[in-house]
């Protein structure tokens, strides 16, 4: 769809600098761009790509000097390139509609205004789905489940019994909510399983990966915080509560009973035990493994875990032991050296 520079400056809420009336044809990224495509740079390692993309303009910082280049300048470059993406080229998957012949519904099951269930889906006695929802061939929504307006649900999701969805949350293929938390009493060797009767509770605005797994709690509620956003195989266990706006990347684990504050950050590989906390705005770098509660905004690394200043004197350290190992080696040298002098003259 063709925009002018213009259009779309208007539309992002940015300022443009350069020839206004540029029609653009496309987007991509910087090193990619073509004529006629629009990119847009937010990341200052980035910056002599400035001058080379062959895009027909840049969407970027307000900081930018200048440019050969037609720019549109925004507070954030990242945002309005989003924006441009979805005003330039307009959304193009096509949901289901309708209910499919068959899908298994319900005899009870409260089904919302233009509500999309695909084919061999299968929805439970007492499930409510509110409106705009679209629920994907062959998923399965569980007994007395409650699905908010307007959630997306791919393929094969399983929701089992009671679990609570709030509006607009998306949910990626092959993700299991509900499932049991893995609880058991060891007596003489013997396993014996602990029964999980409680449920999970997703806010308004979330998004669940792919084959992302949240257990249900034992007595009470898993929580997924409203706009928390999840990655692909991730695993949060029974009764973790999970705050407002957090990311939470790939392959995360997250141990039972745990709280994690809001806007805070796990990155990918993160691994949490159970029964602790993580305080708000708080970012857990990529691998690390927390064991120990962590305080309001603080950066956290290593395994075990600790605040990122102290975790890199520590690596730097580690770094120097080969070096450390050989001074030492060379001072027992000397120090036979000389207390054989010493006996030598005695």
């Amino acid at each position: 769809m063709r925009k002018t520079l213009k259009e779309i400056a208007d539309f992002v809420g940015g300022k443009v600098v350069g020839d206004e009336t540029i029609a653009v044809t496309g987007v991509a990224g910087i090193q990619d761009a073509q004529a006629g495509e629009i990119t847009f740079l937010a990341n200052p390692k980035y910056l002599p790509f400035l001058e080379r993309t062959r895009a027909c303009a840049v969407i970027t910082s307000t900081d930018t000097k200048s440019a050969k280049k037609p720019l549109i300048l925004a507070e954030n470059p990242s945002l309005a390139f989003v924006k441009a993406v979805s005003f330039i080229v307009p959304e193009e998957a096509v949901h289901p509609r309708g209910l499919h012949p068959t899908a298994v519904i319900g005899k009870d099951a409260c089904i919302g205004k233009n509500v999309s269930v695909g084919p061999y889906a299968v929805i439970e006695d007492g499930v409510s789905i509110g409106e705009n929802s679209v629920i994907y061939a062959h998923c399965y929504i569980g007994k007395d489940c409650r699905i908010g307006n307007a959630v997306l649900m791919y393929p094969n999701v399983s929701m089992r019994e009671r679990v609570t969805v709030g509006n607009k949350v998306i949910i990626h293929g092959g993700a299991v909510i509900g499932s049991d938390g893995f609880g058991f009493v060891t007596v003489e060797g013997i396993h014996h399983k602990i029964p999980q009767v409680g449920t999970v509770i997703i806010e308004d605005d979330v998004e669940i990966g792919a084959n992302v797994t949240i257990d249900r709690a034992r007595f009470d509620k898993t929580v997924i915080g409203k706009g928390t956003k999840i990655d692909n195989l991730v695993h949060i266990a029974h009764n973790v509560i999970i705050g407002q706006n957090c990311f939470v990347v790939a392959q995360v684990g997250i141990s039972g009973s745990t709280s994690v504050g809001n806007n805070s950050i796990l990155a990918g590989q993160v691994g949490v035990v159970g029964h602790i906390s993580i305080g708000d705005n708080c970012v857990v770098m990529a691998q690390a493994g927390v064991s120990k509660s962590i305080p309001d905004n603080t950066v956290s690394w290593g395994s075990p875990a600790k605040p990122e200043k102290i975790a890199k004197r520590l690596n730097a350290a580690l770094a120097n032991l080969p070096r450390l190992f050989g001074s030492v080696a060379e001072l027992k040298r000397r120090m036979e050296e000389i207390e054989k002098k010493i006996k030598e003259e005695k």
